[in-house]
């Protein structure tokens, strides 16, 4: 989906990605920017980043608003959605179209203030520019580049792991959604669940064919997030909760979830999924058994393991 690129593809180039495992793929932001200097482009995103950019150290949230085009069919169609939204001031009931309307009302809980709205206003018009000098061409051929290893995947997706993954997408109600590889994203996903028929997850799009396996890595990631949550949930107390002691738990259950469920579907590659994550953190893949240095980079209570180890058996075991 082009247009979702197009939206990562911005929030990758203004944002500081210093998670551990980082939001984009490593080196996006630089490669694109080299690219981009080779070419002699200079576009409105590049001339307006620093404004675009200092938004986020004061408003940590916009960056939830990653998401947003996922509920979108187009970049045109936010462009439409974001002009309504600004001559409506964010009242939905300005469209009589349900679908418009929700548009509107996803900018509105993106975007609250009139600040955030001068930020997303500056931010399409921006996307537009850099979507015609450089973007659109890039991405296209992009698709070509990776076409073998997009072959390859999907080849392996049908015939190899949705087969074994489905009673699990099944049970936790994503057995119905859509896959998508995305050229701006690395070890961390991006997930939209508003129920079994409007699932999406997004993922990165392998290079090439020998790493075709890591958009399933990616995805057993994003797709053992819920049960991760319960895990934590159950697994830490009230107060635990309320000081942030567990907040820290979430990243590093996803990417321990992603490799409970491949132990238990696809285990013959556990070892690939936890050399890909190290890699993801930046940490030194050593040789032999992987697990233990797996385990230091993504620390986890015990408890909250073997729970979620415990609940991915009863979904796998359910009708």
């Amino acid at each position: 989906m082009e247009h979702v690129d197009l939206w990562l593809h911005g929030f990758a180039l203004l944002t500081s990605d210093t998670g551990g495992v980082p939001f984009f793929a490593r080196g996006y932001k630089q490669e694109v920017t080299a690219l981009k200097r080779q070419r002699n482009l200079y576009t409105q995103l590049d001339a307006n980043q620093p404004n675009l950019s200092a938004r986020f150290a004061t408003t940590p949230t916009l960056a939830n608003a990653q998401f947003l085009a996922m509920y979108f069919s187009s970049f045109q169609e936010i462009v439409n959605a974001a002009d309504l939204f600004f001559r409506s001031q964010g009242d939905p009931r300005a469209s009589r179209d349900p679908q418009m309307q929700q548009g509107i009302a996803i900018l509105a809980a993106n975007f609250p203030t009139q600040a955030d709205r001068n930020w997303l206003r500056l931010f399409v018009q921006s996307l537009q520019d850099e979507s015609t000098k450089f973007f659109h061409a890039y991405w296209t051929g992009e698709q070509q580049t990776r076409g073998a290893a997009y072959a390859a995947f999907q080849e392996q997706w049908l015939s190899r792991y949705y087969p074994k993954l489905s009673r699990f997408l099944n049970n936790t109600q994503q057995s119905a959604g859509q896959l998508a590889l995305s050229i701006p994203l690395g070890g961390e996903g991006r997930t939209i669940n508003d129920g079994k028929q409007s699932n999406i997850i997004a993922v990165e799009f392998p290079k090439t064919v020998d790493a075709a396996p890591e958009a399933l890595f990616a995805f057993v990631h994003e797709a053992i997030a819920r049960l991760v949550e319960e895990a934590i949930n159950d697994n830490s107390t009230p107060a635990e909760q309320r000081s942030g002691a567990t907040a820290g738990y979430t990243g590093n259950g996803a990417v321990r979830g992603g490799a409970l469920l491949l132990q238990k579907t696809e285990p013959t590659l556990v070892a690939d999924y936890m050399r890909f994550y190290l890699r993801a953190r930046g940490v030194a893949v050593p040789t032999g058994d992987v697990a233990p240095a797996f385990a230091a980079a993504f620390p986890l209570p015990a408890a909250i393991v073997t729970a979620l180890g415990k609940q991915i058996d009863v979904v796998l075991g359910g009708i």
